[in-house]
Formats: structure tokens, sequence, C-alpha cells
């Protein structure tokens, strides 16, 4: 049956519905050796002698007898669930792999921990007391506040072919995994579905989100949340993310900050344990047009090559290098502005400058994105309510080559921006490029992967507590600007085509474009250290 799945969901499946895939749950070696040892992170099992009454530490940790002596497998870090049978009992944990694991997702295969799935069964003097030992395990499993019932939204035009055939199966099973998950699927069939979705669910009946997709659609359920009503409470329903898609910087961003392997059975696993951790949220304003962003925004050199690169995407992830090149061997540089809140520390970057409120002229904005979002902004949440009047503020001026404004590390699985980001700061990593030689630039965009890039002369790294941009024209090519990207989406483009029809972006290109951020607003399923 499991050829029936997608291989990138194969790992979610075989985690949450192990019945469905038709994998072994029991084997019949008594010596404590592994059968099957499997270095792709599948499921193996192990027959170990158990015994004695449940306590003294017994029911925190399962004792494992192997060839390597004996070890314990936590309940809180590796055990999913368990099932009695008579005198065994059959523990499902995902542990430590003996093997390296090879990440399922594609790219980060290398570094970090893996895991892989395996049953230990334990053998009991008597039923009598499997059926002690089963309770007490049990108990204490119910005791570790892990999710029951998650609402998973899967995006089936995702980067990774999230294809109709796991679109059709039956998510909404209950898993014979003690964890119990009683989930509801739905797909997304357009864009801002999601942000509908989380807009109108009953969070009541859930305890979290879970998105199989691309980092957009939890992007969209973030919006989707701070529109609603009960915005203060509806964004602390835990989120969730398993990478399906072309940018995968949150899932990316969650395992590399415990050191685990980048993988789909990580990610799956962190939701299945339940730990949370919260996730700063930037609110990025332009009048009375407003967008909330959990990863970055970018106007630049790093925009056209995520967006412009588009037309080249039957080359398949190739299409980012060899834009890349061309757009650098071509390379542009745009007029502008950019003024912001420093964090301590970074208050010698720019020039001081007095504050102006620029709300005061809102007809400059896109009247198209103003009038879609009035309902929602006056129901929603208004954004961090901060005294700009009274902060000191400082600025950049043009001509830039690249403004990168980070929430998190990664924006991709394999592209560290941001490497000193955090979840949960209250700050943006601000990266700005302004003038930097073709063949230094070569050289940066080879050490990105690594963040390594940030330590160039070149290459301007700080952090802010607010952020304003207002974007300008293409040196040397007046008609012509750039393109605004937040999260993946274009919200403003400076073309003079894009001009005459500015209602086809949220916002206008030109006007300032204002981040703020809220510490720990939202609130996100994370692997436990």
């Amino acid at each position: 049956m499991s050829d029936f799945y997608p291989p990138i969901l194969n790992p979610l499946l075989e985690l949450l519905f192990p019945e469905e895939l038709g994998t072994s749950r029991s084997v019949s070696n008594g010596e404590g050796r592994n059968p099957n040892p499997n270095p792709n992170g599948e499921r193996a099992g192990e027959r170990v002698p158990g015994g004695g009454e449940p306590g003294g530490g017994w029911d925190s940790a399962v004792a494992q007898r192997g060839r390597g002596g004996e070890r314990c497998v936590t309940l809180e870090k590796e055990v999913l669930g368990l099932e009695a049978e008579g005198r065994t009992i059959t523990v499902k944990a995902f542990g430590a792999a003996e093997a390296k694991v090879v990440s399922c997702c594609g790219g980060g295969g290398s570094g970090g921990v893996g895991r892989a799935r395996r049953d230990y069964v334990l053998e009991m003097p008597s039923d009598e007391s499997a059926a002690r030992w089963s309770a007490r395990l049990s108990d204490r499993i119910n005791l570790l506040d892990r999710p029951k019932r998650l609402f998973i939204i899967v995006n089936p035009f995702g980067g990774r072919d999230v294809d109709e055939k796991f679109s059709k199966q039956k998510l909404c099973h209950s898993s014979k995994l003690l964890v119990s998950f009683l989930p509801c699927k739905v797909e997304t069939k357009y864009q801002l579905h999601a942000q509908e979705i989380a807009h109108s669910l009953d969070l009541m009946k859930y305890d979290g989100i879970v998105c199989v997709s691309g980092d957009g659609v939890l992007v969209e359920v973030v919006n989707g949340l701070l529109q609603r009503e009960d915005w203060d409470t509806a964004i602390k329903v835990p989120l969730g993310i398993i990478p399906a898609g072309t940018g995968n910087g949150m899932a990316k961003s969650l395992l590399h900050s415990v050191g685990d392997l980048y993988s789909v059975p990580n990610a799956v696993f962190a939701i299945i344990q339940g730990h949370k951790r919260s996730l700063d949220v930037a609110s990025v304003v332009q009048g009375g047009t407003k967008f909330f962003s959990v990863l970055m925004l970018t106007w630049g050199l790093i925009a056209d090559i995520d967006i412009e690169s588009e037309k080249y995407r039957w080359m398949g992830s190739a299409r980012l290098d060899f834009y890349s090149l061309l757009r650098i061997m071509n390379l542009r540089k745009y007029s502008g502005l950019v003024q912001f809140v420093p964090a301590p520390g970074y208050e010698g970057y720019g020039e001081p400058i007095k504050q102006i409120d620029y709300h005061k002229d809102e007809t400059t904005c896109s009247q198209e994105g103003q009038e879609s979002n009035v309902e929602a902004q006056t129901q929603g949440y208004p954004g961090p309510q901060i005294d700009f009047q009274t902060t000191e503020w400082r600025a950049l001026d043009g001509p830039f080559i690249s403004v990168w404004i980070n929430n998190v590390p990664w924006a991709s699985e394999n592209v560290m921006p941001a490497p000193d980001a955090k979840f949960s700061d209250g700050y943006l990593d601000a990266v700005i490029i302004r003038d930097c030689p073709k063949s230094a630039l070569l050289d940066l965009m080879l050490k990105i992967s690594d963040g390594s890039y940030v330590k160039s002369p070149y290459v301007m790294y700080l952090k802010v507590k607010a952020f304003r941009l207002e974007p300008g024209r293409r040196v040397g090519n007046p008609d012509k600007g750039g393109i605004v990207d937040s999260d993946g989406e274009v919200i403003a483009r400076g073309d003079r085509f894009h001009d005459r029809s500015q209602h086809e972006n949220l916002m206008a290109y030109g006007p300032p474009i204002q981040m703020t951020v809220d510490r720990g607003l939202a609130t996100i399923f994370s692997p436990a250290r």
C-alpha cells in the first residue's frame, strides 16, 4: 500500500498510520539483535525481555538490550506510543539511527541527528504484569501534553508534487499509535485558500494546525488567524510545518536549531512530540494595507532572482543558480532609502534622522489593497503598539544591490541568509549590500549556504526592531523598478507596466513599506532539544 503514496509523504503516513502501510510490527529475534538494519529511517524491530513492576524510573524510560549493551528509550524524546497484547508490550519509538539517514526531502542530507522508526517488544512474565506496565506507561505518555486532534492543510500544488493520490487518502482515521491523532485534512484549491480556512476554522476542536506544504501555506494560516475577531487567542494555536514545497525555510530553521537532520520524518516527529516554542511575527504595513510575515522580506537582487527565475522553472532547482549568475553578470542597482530602529549594539549603523509620520498621507497606497483589507484590519490584530515618534531611527541611502530582512535563519533548505536570527528575540535580521564587485558577489552567493557570506566587508548585517523601505527606480533605467517580495509572494512591483495596474499587488511600489515585529506572538511546534 505504501507505493500508493508519493514518496515525500510516506514518512508522514509511516508515523501516523503504520497499519496502512503493511510493514512488520513485530520480530521473532529474541537475542536483542536488529533483524532488519535500515540506514534509511524505516522501521526496524527488536525484542527484549521485561519484568518487575512499573516504577523506579521505568515508567519514564524503557530499557533496550542490544549488541551495544543496555540503553534507555525515553518516553518524552523517543517513544511514539505502545500496544499491549497478552504478555507482550510493543513500544513504538523514533530514535537515533545507527547509520546515516539520508534526507528524503532533497538537500540537507548531511549534518544533524538522523532518526529511525523502530519497535521494541517487551516480554513480560504474565498478562497481569503486562497490563500494569501498559497502563502505567500509557498514563505517563498521556501526561506529555501531546496533540491528539490536528487539522492538516495540504497544498497539492507544492513544489514537491504532493499529488492527487495522497489528497484522496483517508487522513481522517484514528491512528493506532497511542498519541491517538484524530486529524482532519483539507487540500488547498487556490491562492489564499488556507488563509480563508484559518480565518473561519472552529479552533476549539483542534490542538493544532499542520501545514503539509512549503512556507506559503504557513504564512497564509498566520494571516488568517490574525484577521479573526478572536485573533489574540487564535494566534496561540500551535502551528506545525511538514516540508513539501519549493521553499522550506521554516522547517529547516526549526530542525537546524536543535541539531536535527532536515527530513520529513524529523519534522513529523517534532509535531507528534508536541513541544512548542514562540515565534516572532512581523507586520508589513503600507497605509491601511497590512500583511503578516514570519519569514522574510526582500528587495533587489534576491527578490529578482526568486521571482524572475520562475520562467525557467522547467530547469528545476538549477534555475536559481542559472539566474543568479545571469543577474550578477548583468547587475542591477536600485535607488531608494531604508530606515530602521537598531537593536542594542547596532546603533553605529546608518545616520540618525528626525522621525516623520508617513501615515498622514495614505492616498499613495494601493487603493485595491486598502479596500480589500478594511474589514480584516478593523477586526483583526492591529499590529505592535510602538510609539515611533519617541524612537531613534537611523537611515541608509542608496543605491542598493540587495536588501534582505529575515525573521528566521534559513530561507530554504540550502540558503542561510541570517545565521544569527532567533525565533523569538523581538528583532529582525537585516542584510544589506550597497556596493560590491561582481567577482566578490559571486563568491558571496557560493557562501550563502552556510551563512558565512555575512562576514564579507561588502555585507552589512544588523538586528532591527523596526524597518522601513522606500524602494526606488533602477539606476540607469528610471522606467524600471524592482520587486518587493515577502515570504515568497510579490507585494509590490516597480515596472511602469505594473505601476498602471497596482491592483495586481497588495501594495504600491515607491511609498514607504514598514515592518515592525511583535515578539513571540505566534506558537509553533518545534523539535525538543
